[in-house]
């Protein structure tokens, strides 16, 4: 059996939101926590995990964080809040259709 694979939204110091993916989840938060991971997230530390999604492939987790990273930031909020409701009106309102 493989490993997991994770798309995940952190939320920022500063407010702002970091979308990415990893095959370890705790190490990857834990390094951008620390600063290790140079780039976005350095200098909006700390940081706080609102959002993951266990994938089978790595493509799959790929695919989710580049659809995400695209999304507004009501669509990202309510993503995180997991209010379904939200995220088809959001998504509505940026012209894309929802199928949920």
């Amino acid at each position: 059996m493989s490993l997991p694979f994770f798309a995940y939204m952190l939320r920022c110091n500063d407010g702002s939101y970091y979308v990415g993916h990893t095959d370890d989840l705790e190490r990857r938060v834990a390094e951008h926590q620390s600063g290790e991971i140079p780039g976005y997230t350095a200098q909006r530390r700390p940081l706080e995990l609102i959002w993951f999604q266990e994938f089978e492939a790595r493509e799959e987790a790929q695919e989710a964080e580049s659809r995400i990273k695209k999304w507004s930031r009501r669509k990202k909020e309510a993503l995180a809040h997991q209010d379904w409701e939200a995220l088809r009106i959001a998504a509505r309102k940026n012209g894309q259709r929802s199928n949920r």
